[in-house]
């Protein structure tokens, strides 16, 4: 078996990066490909060669499979790592990398095609011993037939589309008379996100958890790696992930590899891929309580927890198995060493329902206490084309209580500026009381999303930091001569339509800041300073915005004590885009009445699709935009006319 040379990785973002790391690492040149919107991307500045393939949707580049073969045999490359999204589980590409004398790092095209459709590839895991959800998972998709079959199964049931993925499609259904409009909605998102309405009926799990097992093949042998715990989810999406998961045992992970390596076999695997499990957590894990939910034929996300507790690196075996290798490692020679956690850290608006953010990233610091995947640098832009991930905070630790307090301090000690993440919601989710003891399911989040959220308004601590950064006496005129008086200084700041204004006072033996009616006097420390007995969170000056880090992140801007504050005082006139994106649906045309809640548009964004809906009843006046068209954050989309509906 001899490496590759030379190896393009068909992707972008974070995983491109990483899998470039390990080739480095090996010996192994790479190429990258990039889009009209990556030319600058921190994937391209991995790579040692870089190819331009197309326009910035993902449609025009990175899932155009002929452009990729074709840049790859181009460039001299022997091989095409997919990395996960896009391109990683479509089998007509793995066959047309085949057929241009390339190699796919990854499984055949007959195992991606065995595990694509959830009900064809239940039906193989129960002929190969797998235990799989009570359900039905048959061709007659007939009304009647799948309302007697959730009779028969008993409720709660689960209408999940067969080619399904990201929750969509997907139902819960309590009431038997409420099925036949579950069924109907779940249809109808099906048809529209996967092109396919056909769908199964499974059992709910009342108190599920998400229980996945990393496994690996050679194309006639498998091994587990042990299994990740992925119950912190919102929307069906993975926010933190661990392992090992907690509460496991000895016998149920026994069991559950077993399960996983059996499922890998019987479509004769090859390279890294997930078995994922459904686990009811009611009453503690049993050998008889979890259950085949489908498996994901390629590397996963959260694929940096398995390597962290095995000590593997899952690429490197990847790319040996790819070209020729045999399984790197027995089954007993693997062992559990520790605790490891993953958080996905967005660039999206968690208070407005996880919308999905753009922006320039100003200012980015990581914490060296952590392994930060990442695919971004200060400066870059999170564009509307791609999925809005800006890094994967991974810890390591001896105990699960080490390695969560190593997440909630790296986490902490993240500095982002100019766009707007989910980094206040994952350190609320580190110190919540039932995930710091373990004790999750797949509806914690939902059950506790407002204190998670957090409250809106900043502590005084924060306003106090923040308002600190804003001073520089270096700024005050005529500071030189203030020889043995203090410098004082105004200072002032916004957040939304609040003002903060202090009073600084500088000499050289002490500082103090007057802010709304009180005098404080900040002391130095060891590790920087403290006001009032509390120690003072880092805050940086970046342009005119101020932002304040720790367990939750603040950002104000600042204000110029010399313009005049002026208030617009309009009333809302008509539907605006929140964020770039396009448009893929227009519910209503120029005379129509509308209600409250009623839908207006659908605006795709970052690969998730949004719901405009009327603020209040009106008259529409006029539409703004068309099907298809690309639209920028603030646009008017949809105007409403001035006289309401009476």
């Amino acid at each position: 078996m001899s490496l590759f040379k030379k190896i393009l990785i068909a992707n972008r973002g974070e995983i491109a990066c990483r899998i470039a790391r390990t080739a480095r690492e090996m010996g192994v040149l790479t190429v990258a490909v990039y889009s009209d919107a990556d030319a600058n991307a921190l994937h391209v500045a991995c790579a040692d060669e870089a190819v331009h393939i197309g326009g910035a949707q993902p449609s025009e580049s990175y899932l155009r499979g002929d452009m990729i073969i074709h840049a790859a045999l181009d460039r001299g490359a022997e091989a095409i790592h997919p990395g996960y999204g896009f391109l990683s589980e479509n089998p007509d590409f793995v066959e047309a990398v085949e057929a241009a004398g390339l190699t796919f790092i990854g499984p055949s095209s007959d195992a991606i095609r065995a595990m694509g459709l959830k009900d064809a590839a239940k039906a193989l895991m129960e002929q190969a011993g797998v235990p799989v959800v009570p359900g039905y998972h048959g061709s007659d998709q007939g009304d009647e037939h799948l309302r007697a079959a959730a009779s028969d199964i008993g409720y709660p049931v689960l209408i999940k589309a067969v080619a399904g993925g990201g929750g969509k499609g997907m139902r819960r259904v309590d009431d038997p008379r409420d099925f036949d409009q579950a069924l109907a909605s779940a249809r109808a998102e099906a048809q529209s996100a996967f092109g396919n309405a056909d769908v199964l009926i499974e059992k709910y799990i009342l108190s599920p958890r998400h229980i996945e097992v990393q496994v690996f093949g050679d194309g006639s042998d498998a091994i587990h790696l042990f299994e990740r715990d992925c119950s912190l989810q919102r929307r069906h999406q993975k926010v933190i992930e661990e392992a090992p998961a907690p509460g496991m045992t000895q016998d149920v992970r026994a069991a559950m590899g077993q399960a996983a390596v059996q499922a890998a076999k019987a479509i004769g695997y090859q390279g890294a891929g997930t078995v994922e499990f459904i686990v009811d957590g009611s009453n503690g894990l049993r050998t008889d309580g979890f259950w085949f939910m489908e498996m994901n034929t390629r590397l996963q996300v959260e694929h940096p927890v398995s390597e962290a507790i095995t000590g593997v690196d899952l690429v490197e075996w990847q790319l040996r198995v790819a070209a020729g290798a045999a399984l790197p490692a027995r089954q007993e020679d693997l062992r559990i060493k520790g605790h490891a956690f993953e958080a996905r850290l967005y660039a999206e608006d968690v208070p407005a329902g996880f919308l999905p953010a753009t922006g320039h990233i100003d200012h980015l610091v990581f914490s060296n206490a952590a392994r930060n995947d990442t695919g971004v640098r200060p400066l870059d832009d999170i564009s509307p084309f791609y999925d809005p991930m800006i890094a994967k905070v991974i810890t390591h630790g001896k105990t699960r209580d080490e390695a969560l307090n190593k997440l909630h301090h790296a986490l902490a000690q993240t500095e982002i500026v100019g766009v707007t993440t989910n980094i206040g919601f994952l350190t609320a989710l580190c110190r919540h009381d039932d995930f710091a003891q373990g004790r999750v399911d797949t509806g914690l989040i939902e059950r506790d999303i407002t204190a998670l959220v957090g409250p809106d308004e900043p502590p005084i601590v924060v306003v106090l930091s923040a308002l600190m950064a804003t001073y520089d006496p270096i700024d005050v005129p005529f500071a030189g001569f203030f020889q043995w008086g203090p410098i004082t200084q105004t200072v002032s700041m916004k957040r939304a339509d609040q003002t903060y204004e202090a009073r600084i006072s500088y000499r050289s033996d002490q500082t103090q800041i007057e802010y709304a009616g009180q005098i404080h006097t900040l002391v130095p420390t060891c590790d920087g300073f403290e006001i009032d007995g509390v120690p003072l969170p880092s805050a940086r000056k970046i342009g005119r915005h101020v932002s304040c880090f720790g367990s939750m992140p603040y950002h104000f801007q600042l204000t110029d004590p010399l313009d005049r504050k002026s208030d617009a005082g309009a009333s809302q006139t008509g539907i605006q885009s929140p964020m770039p994106g396009l448009v893929k649906q227009v519910a209503v045309q120029a005379g129509q009445n509308v209600q409250e809640g009623d839908a207006l548009l659908m605006l795709e964004a970052m690969k998730m699709e949004h719901i405009l809906r009327a603020p209040r009843d009106c008259l529409i006046e006029e539409v703004l935009c068309n099907p298809e068209q690309q639209v920028q954050a603030g646009d008017l989309l949809i105007q409403f006319a001035s006289q309401d509906v009476e």
